[in-house]
């Protein structure tokens, strides 16, 4: 608005010396016209001497978890700074404490100091904190963004969640136990009968009782190992899409694994990383080195997940388990087909699909052997998984 107003003055002064003359006429012209160059030299003096700092207490940080952040607006100079506004990095982060609709003076020799916390919302490499500043002149006609060039990189580690049960297995209790018994039997868990499942396994007395078909629960020692599987392919070469995706995927990998050393549950976790990675875990203390090398995976565009998943199977791991847990990103024919094959070997098969895609698209294909979960990237996990 600002600019038009001065814009119509400008004619009105050209037109009053085209018809008039006389020093009142050109002196208006002159004033008028030295308004936008006068603005424009006093913004190009403060873009080159403005100066701005930050900081935050540490560069490794958890995602979710807040960490002090400050920055300093400093005015050097001997005339005053007018018209400041920041901007913050908002895709990957965020400050507690808006500031994009602040606008900043700084009088000759002043500063302004801002102290908050930033939240990283997800798991990578990334910078955090003031992106640019906006730099306006007195009159307001004219805007220049001054780049900061101290850009805070900083490097996320995924966040655990600690869950209270696993939903998509709150009807196994058995299996998560610490110590079973295959000798005694006081108490005999049974559940529906799902197709696949043998005619021994039914228990004829809680048929009778309840009317329907119900198979035993297996509980013996020998069919009670847990595998966990994490694919570890980058499926985009974009930021945006690939760092909420991959971000979400360590974050069920932690979280299955947490709940399961919560228990004192052994179990082994895989995950591809040029070859396959086998780490097995038991406890919280164990968890605590698991938890570092998870926060060093590396995911990689030319990983093959149906390869690393074969590698794995046969190895001959997994078929001696009675839960296998698969932390994906798409399903496929043939990856449906590999664990297809260990669920009718009589492993339960949970497969945990990060994905924004339609869910019941995929919860469609899954079954009581092998149990499809669907988890959009922005999920909370509790009661979801």
């Amino acid at each position: 608005m600002r600019k038009y107003f001065l814009g119509g003055l400008w004619l009105l002064s050209l037109a009053a010396i085209s018809f008039y003359g006389g020093p009142v006429s050109y002196g208006f012209f002159f004033g008028v016209t030295l308004i936008p160059v006068i603005s424009l030299i006093y913004l190009l003096c403060v873009y080159c001497r403005f100066k701005i700092y930050q900081e935050t207490e540490k560069r490794n940080l958890v995602c979710g978890q807040p960490a002090p952040y400050f920055f300093v607006l400093q005015n050097d100079d001997r005339f005053a700074y007018t018209g400041i506004r920041v901007r913050m990095h908002s895709v990957f982060s965020y400050a507690e404490d808006s500031f994009d609709n602040t606008e900043y003076d700084l009088l000759p020799k002043d500063r302004a100091v801002c102290e908050t916390r930033l939240v990283c919302k997800y798991r990578g490499e990334y910078e955090i904190g003031v992106k640019e500043v906006v730099l306006t002149d007195f009159f307001r006609l004219f805007r220049l963004r001054y780049t900061v060039s101290g850009q805070i990189k900083a490097s996320v580690s995924p966040r655990i969640v600690l869950l209270s049960e696993l939903k998509s297995i709150a009807d196994l209790p058995m299996i998560l136990q610490k110590d079973i018994s295959s000798d005694t039997e006081p108490d005999i868990p049974v559940r529906d009968y799902g197709e696949g499942d043998s005619l021994k396994q039914i228990h004829w007395k809680a048929t009778a009782r309840e009317g329907k078909l119900k198979v035993r629960v297996t509980t013996g020692k020998e069919n009670q190992n847990i595998s966990v599987f994490c694919d570890t392919r980058r499926y985009s070469r974009d930021r945006k899409e690939y760092l909420p995706l991959e971000n979400k995927m360590l974050e069920v990998f932690l979280a299955v694994g947490r709940f399961l050393a919560g228990l004192d549950r052994e179990f082994c976790a895989y995950y591809g990383q040029a070859k396959v990675i086998r780490k097995k875990v038991r406890g919280v203390k164990e968890f605590e080195d698991f938890y570092q090398d998870v926060s060093r995976i590396c995911f990689d565009e030319g990983e093959d997940l149906l390869k690393v998943l074969e590698q794995v199977i046969l190895q001959g791991a997994l078929w001696g388990c009675g839960l296998v847990f698969l932390i994906v990103h798409t399903l496929s024919p043939a990856f449906l087909d590999a664990t297809k094959r260990l669920s009718a070997s009589g492993v339960i098969v949970v497969i945990y699909v990060v994905t924004e895609e339609e869910l019941q698209e995929y919860e469609r294909w899954g079954s009581l052997r092998r149990r499809i979960v669907v988890i959009p990237t922005e999920a909370d996990l509790e009661g979801r998984l």
